[in-house]
């Protein structure tokens, strides 16, 4: 079975932070990375962090530095931990292995970030 619950998402302004939440069917964490990918309206969805069974890390360079992405395989948990969060960051957020097994995703999260 496949379970993706994406949670932590909200409004904050310019600089501030948020942590993500992702819980994840515990298969997907037994045989894959997961990934953090952000969609704004209109625009395709984009992987910006991905992180391996063994806790290695990848992020996208529009990210690089301000995003912290981190599993607890024990929990079938991942976080994304974003500071000095920008405009452009603003999108909805999910989690999914990296790359996707299959094109299935949940609710995702909503992030908006604005003075």
């Amino acid at each position: 079975q496949v379970q993706l619950v994406e949670s932590g998402g909200g409004l904050v302004q310019p600089g501030g932070s948020l942590r993500l939440s992702c819980a994840a069917s515990g298969s997907i964490f037994s045989f894959y990375p997961m990934g953090w990918y952000r969609q704004a309206p209109g625009k395709q969805r984009e992987l910006v962090a991905t992180i391996t069974v063994g806790a290695g890390t990848d992020y996208a360079d529009s990210v690089k530095g301000r995003f912290t992405i981190s599993r607890d395989n024990a929990k079938n948990m991942v976080y994304l931990q974003m500071n000095s969060l920008k405009p452009e960051d603003t999108a909805v957020y999910y989690c999914n292995a990296d790359p996707p097994p299959y094109d299935y995703w949940g609710q995702g999260t909503q992030v908006t970030v604005s003075s």
